[in-house]
């Protein structure tokens, strides 16, 4: 009976290890393949997700920031240059100065496309109560624009510059305190934008895109070396007038008027925040560029190009 007994016991316990072996089989099989089944619908919502962006207008993809340090500003011309341009009223590219090419410098006035494409551009060195209608417009008429913004705009507006970049517009560097930029010292003017960037994402906690503006337009060719040597690219414009002054503004209609008869395929015009004939005009100036058949790109398109 006792080896019948011990048999008995042997058998029932190979059985019970066989059974918790086939159900930790099912259940390890069954996770397994559950996890498959994610993953794949996972792949499948990314690929479907991705094909159903092809047919939209892709965004430029900006490029890794490369700084260059060991650059011999002294073989750099430092002359000084104030930026000019001659206004083409054929819809054609704008003539601009011509003592030597800026595109070596990673700077631009105008965007090299043939396409109805106009890249706006506002210059904020201060609030003067316009700029949350300025966004208003923009967002209104899903139109993005280039904002290039002083420190002290950031620190008096900090809500303001968080909202261009939630809303998907380009936040860029006009310097610390907007001087003559060749008239500084490189360290000083590389302390002008490094400095400015920087305020910028510890006040907002977003990164400032890396296009900078020259203040009042005065350059040299040191100077554009020295922003690109930072990783910037430098915009100057190939429309502009008169909009700067709060006591002396043009009329709305002026503003109308001279975007209708200047605009160009890849013009960059200079637009200032504390404008009221810019605040007044914006709306219908997108509204007749769009008629024409317009559309409004990104800087960032530039980086393509290069």
């Amino acid at each position: 009976m006792k080896q019948e007994n011990k048999k008995g016991i042997i058998f029932t316990v190979l059985i019970a290890a066989a059974i918790l072996a086939f159900l930790l089989w099912c259940l390890l099989g069954k996770g397994d393949n559950s996890r498959k089944a994610e993953q794949g619908t996972a792949v499948g919502q990314e690929q479907s997700s991705s094909a159903g962006t092809d047919t939209e207008e892709k965004k430029p993809e900006k490029k890794e920031r490369v700084i260059v340090d060991n650059t011999n500003y002294d073989s750099i011309s430092n002359t000084l240059y104030s930026w000019w341009f001659k206004r083409n009223d054929a819809h054609e590219k704008s003539g601009c100065q011509e003592d030597f090419d800026i595109t070596p410098y990673q700077a631009y006035y105008t965007v090299p496309v043939e396409e109805k494409r106009i890249y706006i551009t506002f210059d904020c060195g201060y609030e003067n109560g316009y700029t949350a209608d300025i966004l208003d417009i923009l967002k209104e008429e899903k139109v993005t624009a280039a904002f290039f913004v002083t420190q002290t705009f950031i620190r008096d507006n900090v809500e303001l510059t968080k909202r261009m970049k939630e809303e998907g517009h380009l936040v860029c560097n006009h310097t610390v305190t907007h001087p003559c930029m060749p008239e500084k010292t490189i360290a000083q003017q590389r302390e002008e934008l490094l400095t400015c960037e920087q305020y910028m994402k510890e006040a907002t906690g977003y990164e400032m895109d890396l296009f900078f503006r020259p203040p009042k337009g005065e350059y040299s060719e040191r100077t554009l070396q020295m922003a690109k040597d930072l990783g910037y690219t430098t915009i100057f414009w190939s429309m502009a007038y008169l909009d700067y002054d709060v006591n002396n503004q043009p009329t709305s209609s002026h503003v109308v008027e001279h975007f209708a008869k200047y605009h160009h395929p890849g013009a960059i015009p200079l637009m200032h925040n504390v404008s009221l004939a810019n605040h007044d005009a914006l709306k219908q100036v997108i509204e007749n560029l769009k008629a024409e058949g317009y559309e409004f790109g990104s800087l960032y398109e530039l980086q393509n190009i290069r």
